[in-house]
């Protein structure tokens, strides 16, 4: 199976951010209860938190402060009904 890639991310509420996938796959996702550990627990401040970006070149979610998001976590979390 190849690597999931996320297309693109937008801010919905709290910790919920709503991804595209290259395969068309879409969804909110909501990260509050991912937060904990070194790299994970600075982002329950909202405001580094929406710091967020899709990398170039990994396609999944990153930070500022260099955490980030396996696509494949994302992806399962998008195709899985809440």
């Amino acid at each position: 199976m190849m690597i999931p890639r996320v297309a693109e991310a937008r801010y919905v509420q709290d910790f919920v951010i709503h991804l595209r996938f290259t395969d068309g796959a879409e969804g909110d996702v909501d990260l509050r209860d991912e937060l904990y550990g070194e790299m994970f627990e600075p982002l329950k401040d909202q405001a580094l938190f929406q710091q967020f970006s899709v990398h170039p070149e990994f396609h999944t979610l990153t930070w500022p402060n260099g955490a980030d998001v396996a696509p494949e976590f994302l992806y399962e979390k998008v195709q899985l009904p809440a």
